[in-house]
């Protein structure tokens, strides 16, 4: 993999490497094809680095440093100090791709590892997923937040969980194998996991209110 790439003045969704399971090459060369700004945070520098991956934003509270990193001097790198202890490193991230007028971002390596991180992750994609697009990529599923309507097409058998982050009501769709057509999806009671695009076609997702994620699932 090359380490250089051109930054195309916010074009494309910027790259958030978090420090969670590594995911394939192949997926980190599909994401890095067309130049986005890479931020790689606090811990997980040493590991994108390691791949030759050239990383334009090093971010977080730096708790991981156990001294001063003067091998970075001479990179052209980036170093943003968020020391906020409210807030997760992936959240400061976000915040600085907003502050920065990024409309989108494709985080890879926040599934896996610890589950509490994980977890905090998907936290974060609800929290900000409707000031900034958010996709989750790891090698087993593709996970965003839904709009109230949604619409795409998808080959027929492809595998889409529906899973409220919480609440969300007045879910409706068309064009899956199991129709939804509740009140209310609720977190612990009831969900839309491993449901699958009927057929060729577009599969429609509306909800009233609420949060909604879609998980295109790739196993």
């Amino acid at each position: 993999m090359s380490s250089h790439h051109i930054i195309r003045d916010k074009q494309e969704p910027a790259l958030i490497i978090a420090n969670g399971e590594a995911c394939s090459m192949d997926l980190l060369e599909q994401l890095l094809e067309w130049s986005p700004t890479v931020i790689a945070l606090d811990g997980a520098l040493d590991r994108v680095m390691s791949l030759g991956i050239k990383v334009d934003v090093w971010l977080g509270d730096f708790d991981h440093a156990q001294e001063p990193r003067t091998d970075l001097d001479a990179y052209p790198l980036k170093k943003v100090f968020a020391p906020d202890q409210n807030k997760t490193d992936l959240e400061k991230a976000f915040e600085y791709l907003l502050a920065e007028g990024y409309p989108a971002v494709n985080v890879v390596w926040a599934t896996g590892l610890r589950m509490d991180h994980t977890l905090n992750n998907f936290h974060s994609l609800v929290r900000y997923g409707r000031e900034i697009k958010i996709v989750f990529f790891d090698d087993f599923s593709t996970t965003y937040l839904l709009p109230s309507h949604f619409e795409k097409w998808y080959p027929a058998g492809t595998p889409l969980s529906i899973i409220p982050y919480g609440q969300a009501f007045g879910v409706k769709s068309e064009g899956l194998a199991y129709e939804l057509n509740h009140p209310v999806l609720k977190l612990g009671t009831q969900t839309s996991s491993s449901n699958a695009a009927l057929g060729d076609g577009i599969v429609k997702i509306t909800y009233d209110s609420g949060d909604l994620l879609l998980m295109e699932c790739h196993d």
